[in-house]
């Protein structure tokens, strides 16, 4: 049985993002265009489209997800991209948030430290025609500072806190985005440097999948 990706986007559009109050038409008409499925390894695609997390790989660090859509689609919002920004997505997988983004933005770094998940995203990145994205390799807590500053930073899964090294990577006046908790206790923030100081708030509730090298380390209990 052949699936009509094109209409399961659309079904995502009205059925996942517009109930989630996602808003943004540019936002929306990005996820209804970038064909989901492309970056949903094997017999997965045909789930692609599900409101569900949806694993695609397991790195020597742990499973990594693509985001379900609802809350991809809230997190971004929150982050107001412009068309003249300059992104960097953490953790990009296998490349469909900066895909999403490279509609929204002038440029995208897409950093991964998955090597294997670095070349999914670089043929599919690179099929779609995605000439405004370049994907690189690197330790996901540290950044990539040789692209920096960017306007906005995008941290594709749950985290404990923000690095340093991330937020001295936004450029002022820059947002970062990111869901800092577990489960249904954790919680979308916004990040932002204003005169090079940084501020934060809590957006809303949002439960994502954990961002495999940003957890903290258990203390000593005696």
């Amino acid at each position: 049985m052949t699936i009509d990706f094109s209409q399961q986007r659309a079904n995502m559009v009205e059925g996942q993002l517009r109930t989630s109050d996602v808003t943004s038409v540019a936002l929306l008409d990005a996820m209804g265009d970038i064909p989901r499925e492309m970056f949903v390894p094997g017999r997965k695609k045909a789930h692609a489209y599900i409101d569900e997390d949806i694993e695609v790989a397991i790195s020597p660090d742990g499973p990594r997800y693509l985001m379900e859509p609802a809350a991809f689609g809230k997190l971004v919002q929150l982050a107001d991209v412009q068309s003249s920004d300059v992104v960097l997505t953490v953790g990009a997988g296998t490349g469909y948030s900066s895909a999403v983004l490279s509609r929204l933005a002038s440029f995208v770094v897409a950093l991964e430290s998955d090597e294997t998940l670095a070349e999914m995203a670089t043929e599919a990145l690179k099929e779609l025609g995605c000439v405004n994205v370049a994907v690189v390799g690197g330790a996901l807590t540290a950044g990539y500072a040789d692209d920096a500053p960017y306007d906005v930073i995008v941290i594709c899964g749950a985290v404990d806190s923000v690095p340093q090294s991330l937020l001295e990577q936004l450029r002022d006046g820059g947002r970062l985005v990111v869901v800092i908790g577990e489960g249904n206790a954790a919680q979308a923030h916004l990040y932002v440097k204003d005169d090079g100081v940084v501020s934060s708030r809590v957006a809303f509730n949002l439960a994502v999948r954990p961002l495999p090298g940003f957890r903290r380390k258990p203390g000593f209990v005696f």
